[in-house]
């Protein structure tokens, strides 16, 4: 057997169903955050979908690959009030990465203040979604 689909299954036998829920709910939050910035901006028909592909997808990756270093998938911190300063920060640095990725990508230059915007909106947006998911695991608990 392929060392890889032994992580594999140890990773889906890991993944609880509240797990999932995390997944896909940051993915969702980070496609209306995407298409409402696209919207802002009066870009929001399908022609613009490349260009939106080209900022959900960097945005998508660097969250993905910074949240688990902050715990942001773990049943203990995601249920406690108490971290909900930690998708704050991961959003703080995900969103700088996401923003060089997408230069590189779109061979453009770098925007600080589009990076801070994008940092700043979708650390509002994280911080309400767990907020969400927060009350919603507790409730149901």
């Amino acid at each position: 057997m392929w060392f890889g689909d032994v992580l594999f299954d140890l990773a889906f036998q890991l993944m609880t169903k509240r797990t999932w829920l995390l997944y896909a709910g940051d993915t969702l939050l980070l496609a209306v955050l995407t298409l409402v910035g696209f919207a802002t901006h009066g870009e929001a028909d399908l022609s613009f979908l490349p260009r939106m592909a080209v900022l959900f997808f960097p945005l998508a990756i660097s969250w993905f690959l910074l949240a688990p270093a902050l715990g942001l998938f773990d049943g203990k911190i995601v249920s406690n009030p108490k971290q909900l300063w930690r998708p704050a920060l991961g959003m703080v640095f995900a969103a700088p990465l996401a923003t060089v990725l997408r230069g590189f990508l779109l061979s453009a230059p770098i925007i600080p203040i589009f990076a801070a915007v994008l940092a700043g909106t979708s650390a509002l947006g994280m911080v309400i979604w767990r907020g969400v998911y927060l009350f919603w695991a507790r409730k149901s608990s």
